[in-house]
Formats: C-alpha cells, sequence, structure tokens
C-alpha cells in the first residue's frame, strides 16, 4: 500500500515537472517571436538604405558625366589627313571648350566660316567662303599667335617664327608650300596662323580659302585621341 502511495506521488511529481517543462517551453516561444519580428524588420530596413545609397550614386555618377560631356569634353570625329602623323583619319578624339588660352602647338578645331586674309594695304578683309569645299570645321595646329611674325622658306622646308626656325617634331615632311601670304607675316592681333601636320597635304592658313583663324572661330583644343585604344594618346603639346 505504501509503495503504491509512493509510485502515485512520484507519477504525480513526474507529471507535474513535464507540465512546468511545457510551460517553460511555450513561455521561451513567446519570447523568440518577437525578437525574429525585429530582426527581419532590421534587415528590410538595411536592404532599403541600401537600394537607396546605390540609386542616389547612380544619379550622381550620371549628373557628372553629362556635365563633363555638357561642358568639359567633346568628342570629335577626325576626317582626312592633313594632321598625319599626329592625327589619322577616322581617328576620334575629346575636345575641350574650357582652356586658359591658345598657344603654339595647341591643337584646334576650327569653324572655318570665313577666311581673314590681306588686302594691299595689309588691313584684314573677311573673304566669303559659302561656296567652298572648306566651309566647314576643321582641325589644325597653332603656328603663329597674335603679333608674332612668320617665315616659310619653301627651299629649306623651315618655319621660322620673330626670326627662329621652330623645332617641329610633329610634321610628317618638310614644308614647301607657302600659300597666299607674302613672307615675313605679322599675324594681326586677334587672329592665329594654323597649319596641318602633314603641311603638304594640307589646306590650312597658307590656304586662300582659310587664311588667319579668328579667335572667335576656335571651338575648342583637343585634349585626348580615346579611339582607336591601342593609340590612346594625350595631345597635350610640350613646349
Amino acid at each position: 500500500m505504501s509503495e503504491n502511495l509512493e509510485n502515485e506521488k512520484l507519477d504525480e511529481e513526474t507529471e507535474q515537472e513535464a507540465a512546468a517543462e511545457q510551460s517553460e517551453s511555450v513561455s521561451d516561444g513567446g519570447e523568440n517571436a518577437p525578437a525574429e519580428n525585429a530582426d527581419t524588420s532590421a534587415v528590410s530596413k538595411n536592404i532599403l538604405s541600401d537600394i537607396v545609397d546605390i540609386v542616389e550614386s547612380t544619379l550622381i555618377t550620371v549628373f557628372v558625366i553629362v556635365m563633363i560631356f555638357t561642358y568639359l569634353l567633346h568628342p570629335v570625329n577626325v576626317v582626312g589627313h592633313s594632321m598625319e602623323n599626329t592625327l589619322f583619319d577616322s581617328d576620334r578624339i575629346f575636345m575641350t571648350t574650357i582652356y586658359t588660352g591658345i598657344s603654339y602647338g595647341d591643337i584646334v578645331i576650327i569653324n572655318n566660316d570665313a577666311a581673314y586674309l590681306l588686302d594691299e594695304n595689309n588691313n584684314v578683309v573677311k573673304k566669303d567662303i559659302t561656296n567652298s569645299r572648306l566651309n566647314e570645321c576643321i582641325i589644325k595646329r597653332v603656328i603663329a599667335e597674335p603679333g608674332q611674325t612668320i617665315s616659310i622658306d619653301a627651299a629649306t622646308g623651315d618655319v621660322s617664327i620673330d626670326g627662329t626656325v621652330l623645332d617641329e617634331p610633329y610634321i610628317k615632311e618638310l614644308t614647301r608650300g607657302t600659300g597666299v601670304f607674302e613672307y615675313p607675316l605679322t599675324v594681326p592681333e586677334g587672329y592665329y596662323f594654323v597649319m596641318g601636320d602633314n603641311r603638304n597635304n594640307s589646306s590650312d592658313s597658307r590656304d586662300g580659302d582659310v587664311g588667319f583663324i579668328k579667335k572667335e572661330q576656335i571651338y575648342g583644343k583637343a585634349v585626348l585621341r580615346y579611339s582607336p585604344l591601342k593609340d590612346f594618346k594625350f595631345l597635350f603639346f610640350s613646349k
């Protein structure tokens, strides 16, 4: 009889312990659920924040690129052979419209909408070239600046500025054609004298349909060649 009572008590204690464990288990489950929801919410917020950052960075990058290509760099396609062996037909370059000034050696893109020559009194006159094949954008190198005196010796091929023969490593061959001007020739204020690097295959300031280049005709300076990629090259002239 005593043994049966003891067994019954043990059974009751066992049942109570099991109930307590079950209660603890249920209680534990109730405490973990909010924590899991909080973690999920935090992950969602982090993902949303990352997306916002990516979108913001992308928009800023696009804006910067648009500003660069609108105000700083403009793509230009080279057509023709007058700048060989510096630039070749179908080369693609960037020009900039933001610069401090134009000087000897700069490669410039020109709106050749008119030719500026000299009359018999050495006054600048504007020539209408509406029907000329040279009424277009051209690319040349600045050789003489306003106020400088240029001489071209067709016999030796030398070009001189203010009495000093130029060292011209960029030209394809020596300069043989002198064109419409008589030398020595002083470049008027506000104008430039330009030539192609392929001196004997270039329509430039020596041509009656180009002449002096007015400062306002210069669109910008060439800064680099980006295509073909294998010929990538900065076009700044080292004076």
